[in-house]
């Protein structure tokens, strides 16, 4: 798969990485994810989600077993809408590629 190279990428280092995303509680596959720059995984952009195996277009964020790992809101700063995700609700694994 090919990483998005755009100005979100380069506002943040210009670094990103390809993760795999698991439900935290039953470690089920969500969706994959392209971090851009360091740091913790805070939220989720839904312009980087790939493959997801739930519904973006929801309100809430669930894994397919009904945890609830985020809520939808928009980045103030980008205006860019986002998953805000609940600490300690998803597990991630950096996708060689």
């Amino acid at each position: 798969m090919k990483l998005k190279n755009d100005r979100y990428k380069k506002a943040r280092g210009g670094y990103s990485r390809l993760l795999q995303i698991n439900c935290q509680k039953c470690n089920s596959f969500v969706c994959q994810y392209q971090k851009d720059g360091t740091g913790n995984l805070r939220r989720m952009y839904i312009d980087r989600i790939t493959e997801p195996t739930v519904s973006t277009n929801k309100k809430d964020l669930t894994c397919k077993k009904g945890h609830l790992l985020g809520i939808k809101m928009i980045y103030e700063k980008e205006n860019r809408p986002a998953f805000r995700l609940f600490v300690d609700s998803v597990s991630k694994k950096i996708i060689k590629s």
